[in-house]
């Protein structure tokens, strides 16, 4: 089967509030296999936790400084966001991530694609920090 080949620019992807409140612009997609979108926390901003229903995602860190929370099966660790750091949020885990005194700027691709028609695949979870959304 071949796919349409998909380009996009991110001055010209929409910018839409994702389920824990950052600002994401979705970019291109691979039916079935994966999407890639652009994250982005205001500084102070501390986004809402949660934990995805059916995807796991690949992060890397672009802009900006923050910080990541993740809990797994009894696991929990904090990571330093700052550019050039790349990070798994593998299938089940529960995560926050908030920005620091700079503007947070994320690349990050889901597998499988992001579900857009699905209103339940980021479910609420109880992270360490008060959300600002």
């Amino acid at each position: 089967m071949t796919e349409v080949f998909d380009t996009r620019t991110l001055a010209e992807a929409p910018v839409i509030s994702a389920p824990d409140g950052s600002a994401v612009r979705p970019l291109c997609v691979l039916p079935g296999a994966g999407s890639f979108a652009h994250f982005r926390l205001e500084p102070g901003e501390i986004a809402k936790a949660v934990v995805h229903a059916t995807v796991q995602e690949i992060w890397f860190v672009v802009a900006g400084d923050g910080r990541m929370w993740r809990r797994q099966e009894g696991r929990e660790d904090e990571v330093d966001l700052r550019p050039g750091v790349c990070l798994t949020i593998p299938l089940g885990t529960e995560f926050q991530f908030r920005s620091g005194t700079v503007a947070l700027e994320v690349v990050a691709a889901t597998m499988p694609p992001w579900p857009v028609e699905s209103d339940d695949e980021a479910r609420p979870a109880r992270g360490p920090w008060q959300p600002t959304f």
